[in-house]
């Protein structure tokens, strides 16, 4: 081949070869964190797949609040993929690198609001001080200021002026894989307090009611149930656990919906954790044997626990990329 000929191919693959140097320089984006960015609304808007957030999240421990970065922070997004900036790092980005700059502010702790009727798992353990035997004139179902009576007396510790925590009754549920008695499905309808006290009973009056009371229902110790806000907490330890029954006994649920988890303060749960909810990959016609290969699990949305018991807790489905179901994975960390 003549000089000339091989010299113009080494002209041209060095050409190719700063031209996509070039290129990966202008994909590269360094964005610095402003008050209430989160990292679900970064990937959605820079990688247009809220999904990857919790894959950020799990691979950076300065990041001690799962749903929030703070101001000041810088973020790279290059080749489909968002990494945070090293204080170190941050000075060696090329000058043709875009820097999105914004103000640098402390940011606010996220929060989520809830009603405080989401009820949860009457475990086995937690036994209730008491059940409603009757309404005044017989009535069937019963609301505030209406009087009733119960089974609480002088000789279950009830006094004049106690209040109570009513709950409605349901079936026990049962854990879907190892079919363990969890507790019965419970739902605060309202309170109660003591008006006169007898030595196995007592008259009481209904002092609010969130939904219509009948007899039977159960009591127990009062609970503050006016609206609250959680704060979103790192989870001290790792967490795996199931998704167990829902507020509502529906199958498939979204964001908005009340579920109970098999986990609760003896796993390490705390009020205002965050787990994402995850699904084994399944894979048909692999070409390999799939006993041997352990593919990611696909993260299909994120809860946050708003009441702990024992061995159950309850939490809120705060963000559904796809249908969450009964049975779905909850980890603090996805694979």
């Amino acid at each position: 081949m003549p000089r000339y000929c091989i010299l113009f191919l080494l002209q041209l693959v060095l050409l190719c070869g700063i031209q996509a140097s070039a290129t990966a320089a202008d994909d590269t984006t360094i964005y610095v964190i402003n008050k209430g960015d989160t990292l679900w609304g970064l990937s959605e808007k820079f990688l247009n797949d809220p999904k990857f957030w919790p894959d950020l999240w799990s691979k950076n421990q300065e990041i001690t609040n799962p749903h929030l970065i703070y101001p000041g922070q810088r973020l790279r997004f290059v080749d489909g993929k968002l990494e945070i900036v090293r204080e170190a790092a941050a000075p060696k980005a090329v000058e043709s690198t875009p820097v999105i700059e914004q103000p640098h502010e402390v940011a606010e702790e996220r929060t989520f609001t809830v009603r405080g009727n989401e009820g949860g798992l009457l475990e086995e353990d937690a036994v209730h001080s008491g059940i409603i035997l009757a309404s005044q004139h017989g009535r069937v179902l019963v609301g505030e200021e209406d009087t009733v009576f119960t089974d609480i007396g002088t000789n279950r510790q009830g006094t004049e002026g106690q209040q109570y925590t009513i709950l409605n009754s349901s079936a026990v549920i049962r854990h879907p894989v190892t079919n363990e008695k969890l507790g019965k499905r419970v739902v605060p309808l309202g309170s109660l307090q003591l008006a006169r006290v007898t030595e196995s009973g007592s008259r009481a009056i209904i002092n609010k009611s969130y939904r219509e009371i009948a007899p039977g229902s159960l009591l127990v110790p009062y609970r503050n149930l006016e609206r609250r806000e959680i704060s979103l907490k790192v989870a001290a330890r790792s967490l795996s656990g199931m998704i167990v029954e829902s507020y509502a006994g529906n199958n498939a649920l979204a964001q908005g919906d009340v579920v109970y988890l098999d986990l609760g303060a003896n796993h390490g749960v705390e009020e205002g954790n965050l787990l994402y909810v995850v699904r084994e990959v399944v894979m048909d016609n692999m070409p390999v044997d799939p006993d041997t290969v352990i593919l990611p699990h696909e993260v299909v949305g994120a809860v946050v626990v708003v009441q702990v018991g024992k061995r159950t807790s309850t939490a809120l489905v705060i963000k559904s990329i796809d249908a969450i179901f009964k049975k779905d994975m909850v980890m603090s960390a996805p694979r």
